[in-house]
């Protein structure tokens, strides 16, 4: 690997390499000292410890000690293996948890103030807050609402209903476990700057067309609502259906030069890593493993920030109002910033590390 561009990082970052972490090697952004209250922040997909720049320099002026890692399957973090055949047990959440507690392990940190989790990183910092209260003693979940451990019953399959509309459709998700999906995204016909600048842009509060609302539950009809990055057309790849919607230029909030990171993280690793955890939820091994703690709530202190453009948060009818009723005992507040769409903590960062100083202050 060439050595990270630390220009583009604020200053105060450091990057790191954290060895003999739950058989990995981690790579690390952290800004703030060592000894002081520590919180770990975990990306989602299809992003990097990157993804946390904006927001650690302030959280870490408030008093904290702040670790942002590149999880299992992405950027920097090596000892993990992607091939489509491979046992998927690696990636299973609970083994992304026990990553978790093996770097902090290994950085001498008995517990953390708070776990924050972005996209993926959300139900993984809720697995992380329901499994180990005692390490991780408070938990900010972003963009993805987390419903609760597994009913023991299998969810009504709308597959074939999504694929009889017309036009037909696809849940990315299922996309996403395909076989060919790696391939298809690794290279894409317009390459790979321009399709991931069409993606973030896509689910950015910048395109016009994310004016969320609430579904009414998990049939075609209603998934058919979602935008095509979510419910895709049928016979299209991801490159494909976020093509139409490509930007003329770059955000304010993602540099060309940002964006650049990203790019060329993925084009080294490819998203088979990342991809890995979809195949777990699609094929019913997340259900397996996780059924394990049905009936558990989170208990932790717990708060839920997205952008109000951010469709993610509806995508799983019922999630959002079942995290804030069922899923957590201390649940402390749900934000929507406006101006800010999936990817907050980078469209708005000021507004999330505002919101996230005075959650851990509470």
């Amino acid at each position: 690997m060439t050595p990270l561009d630390t220009t583009l990082l604020p200053e105060g970052l450091r990057t790191r390499i954290i060895p003999g972490v739950n058989g990995l090697a981690v790579h690390v952004l952290e800004a703030g000292e060592p000894g002081r209250p520590a919180l770990l922040l975990l990306h989602g997909f299809p992003e990097l410890a990157f993804s946390w720049r904006k927001v650690m320099p302030a959280l870490a002026a408030a008093g904290y000690h702040v670790i942002a890692p590149d999880l299992r399957g992405y950027g920097r973090t090596t000892g993990w293996s992607a091939g489509y055949d491979e046992p998927l047990a690696p990636f299973l959440p609970t083994n992304i948890v026990r990553d978790q507690l093996a770097l902090l392990d290994a950085l001498g940190i008995a517990a953390v103030h708070a776990v924050v989790g972005h996209d993926y990183g959300s139900p993984i910092a809720a697995w992380c807050a329901l499994i180990r209260p005692d390490v991780f003693r408070r938990v900010a979940l972003m963009s993805s609402p987390f419903a609760g451990p597994p009913a023991r019953a299998a969810s009504q399959d709308v597959h074939a209903a999504l694929a009889a509309l017309d036009p037909p459709r696809k849940h990315y998700q299922w996309y996403y476990a395909e076989r060919g999906a790696a391939a298809e995204m690794d290279h894409p016909p317009q390459g790979l700057h321009a399709f991931l600048r069409a993606y973030y842009h896509h689910k950015s509060a910048d395109w016009p067309g994310n004016t969320p609302f609430e579904l009414s539950g998990w049939t075609a009809p209603e998934l058919a609502k979602l935008p095509d990055y979510y419910v895709m057309p049928l016979k299209a790849t991801m490159p494909e259906a976020v093509a139409p919607f490509a930007p003329p230029g770059e955000a304010p909030w993602l540099t060309d030069a940002e964006l650049a990171i990203y790019v060329g993280e993925y084009r080294r690793t490819g998203f088979a890593g990342g991809l890995q955890s979809y195949r777990c939820a699609t094929g019913g091994a997340n259900a397996a493993e996780l059924a394990l703690f049905s009936g558990l709530r989170i208990t932790v202190p717990a708060t839920f920030i997205a952008g109000a453009s951010d469709w993610g948060i509806h995508q799983f009818p019922g999630a959002l109002a079942k995290m804030q009723t069922q899923s957590c005992t201390d649940f402390r507040g749900l934000h929507l910033i406006p101006g800010a769409g999936h990817w907050v903590q980078q469209e708005q960062p000021a507004r999330v590390a505002a919101l996230l100083r005075d959650f851990l202050a509470g």
